[in-house]
């Protein structure tokens, strides 16, 4: 009986081989992004749903166009810092990664709509405004450096390639049970870390154990680079100065890069082989790349001129995305097992919903707050290059929906200044663990003339778990004994400052 490989709710690694492989994680992942935004409105939490006037409304509520009565342009970079503290097995460790980006850039036309000599010019449609931008929704910039002896889990790489041995070995029609030459299986068969010991009772396929003893000392290593960004077009609208609606189009970009090395030593098990130690390294590299498209509707509501209320719905982005991974495997300086392979799927992230509400105090700032529904379990996957059905059954058994909130203010001090604060909390998608998201942010604004420039810093805090590798629930080593999977507590913090530089015209 071939053994279905299941992932856990706590991995969010890439895994390995096409036929092995889960892309569950993946598809979270690339779902669970922000409204890329200007320095104003990560500086109130990005709590900008019914704001309106931001050059953000692009690729956020696009709504929020019909609000401008001139035109603009702006351009965001950023600075990213990244700081990540692991917990393995009572020892702890931290990482660094720094990086710049550019986090938005926009521009906007204003079109007056042209009224009749005797028309009311504050009534009916007044302007229709269209804008384009590029915003960043995510960065992946992150190293992390864990290390400890395994001795909770008491497993070793060598139990993982023992399942995958046991997984994806086949008759060679001669009564034998052989694996793929080339494969890390094999590789690991070669190394002296696993060997071939029965013969399942219907003799469909072979078993594997480990040659290691239990509780090794284990470094994992990661590192990624990239981001996603939507490349944002859309129109807004205003009536009568009581009623704004809007229409986005976003072409979304993906670009991920990850790095991961386990490094583990131990012994050899003298009763099953030479006694000894072992050295050995498992490295899998993983360069995703991906376009899709998704559209906004959105609306913002003056019921009084002091109140606006704000909602958008977000269709579903369909991605097609290409990933290419390569493994390797070596052991005490033996020739390393390298096995490289790619993977072409369609991915549909949710829909996302979102409502807001901003007070404004006449002419001295706002206070606002919105909420943002997603539900993660819809997340759906098809391919004509693996079976699919596991990563959406993964989808729907470990994933929740989830809401994000955001609350923010501005003040303006003097006709020039603005001083503005916010707060903003990341839902996790992931069932049964606590993995929030919680941001604090602040900033400045100056005007003059024709020009502004906006300065935010912000803080963001969470944990995330993962693991170097897995191993089923049904799994059992050598001695019929069940080994849990390692894990690795990630504390991750983001600084991060923004400038927006603006100019109406």
């Amino acid at each position: 009986m071939k053994m279905k490989y299941i992932l856990g709710v706590l991995a969010i690694v890439a895994c390995t081989q096409h036929t092995y492989a889960q892309y569950a994680q993946d598809g979270i992942r690339f779902s669970n992004t922000q409204t890329g935004s200007t320095s104003r409105i990560k500086a109130i939490g990005n709590a900008g749903t019914a704001v309106g006037g931001d050059l953000s409304n692009i690729t956020g509520n696009p709504a929020g166009l019909g609000f401008f009565t001139r035109s603009e342009l702006s351009i965001t970079p950023e600075y990213n810092g990244t700081n990540t503290k692991s917990l393995f097995n009572g020892a702890n460790t931290s990482d660094n990664k720094n990086q710049f980006n550019l986090n938005n850039a926009s521009i906007l036309f204003y079109s007056q709509l042209s009224k009749g000599r005797n028309e009311d010019k504050n009534k009916g449609w007044l302007s229709l405004n269209f804008g384009v931008n590029y915003a960043r929704t995510k960065n992946y910039y992150d190293n992390s450096y864990s290390a400890g002896r395994n001795a909770a889990s008491g497993s070793s790489v060598a139990d993982y390639f023992s399942e995958r041995a046991q997984n994806f070995n086949y008759s060679n029609g001669a009564g034998q049970f052989v694996l793929d030459q080339g494969s890390l299986e094999q590789g690991a068969v070669n190394q002296g870390l696993i060997s071939q010991t029965g013969i399942s009772p219907d003799k469909s396929y072979a078993y594997y154990s480990p040659n290691t003893n239990i509780g090794p000392n284990q470094v994992y290593a990661t590192s990624h680079t990239g981001g996603q960004a939507d490349y944002g077009f859309a129109i807004g609208a205003n009536y009568s100065n009581k009623l704004y609606l809007g229409l986005g189009i976003n072409f979304a970009d993906i670009r991920y890069n990850s790095a991961s090395l386990l490094s583990e030593n131990g012994t050899f098990d003298a009763t099953v082989v030479s006694a000894g130690s072992y050295n050995t390294s498992y490295r899998v590299d993983q360069a995703t790349r991906g376009t899709g498209f998704n559209a906004r509707l959105g609306l913002i509501y003056k019921p009084v001129e002091a109140v606006r209320l704000g909602a958008t719905f977000t269709s579903p982005t369909w991605y097609n995305i290409d990933d290419v991974t390569s493994e390797s495997l070596g052991t005490n300086g033996r020739t390393s097992a390298q096995q490289d392979y790619s993977v072409n799927y369609n991915l549909r992230t949710p829909l996302k919903v979102a409502g807001g509400l901003a007070v404004f105090i006449q002419q001295y700032g706002f206070i606002t707050g919105d909420v943002e529904y997603v539900d993660y379990k819809s997340t759906h996957f098809t391919s004509n290059d693996y079976d699919v059905s596991n990563d959406n059954a993964d989808i729907k058994d470990f994933y929740r929906s989830t809401v994000n909130a955001h609350v923010g203010a501005e003040a303006r001090l003097t006709p020039a200044f603005y001083l503005r604060g916010g707060y903003g909390i990341q839902g996790s998608p992931q069932k049964n663990l606590e993995t929030t998201f919680k941001t604090a942010s602040g900033g400045l604004g100056y005007r003059f003339g024709d020009y502004y420039i906006d300065a935010t810093y912000s803080h963001s805090n969470g944990t995330i778990y993962t693991q170097p590798y897995l191993l089923s629930a049904s799994y059992l080593n050598s001695s019929g004994v069940s080994l849990s999977n390692p894990y690795i507590d990630l504390k991750r913090t983001y600084n991060n400052v923004f400038l927006t530089l603006g100019a109406r015209f």
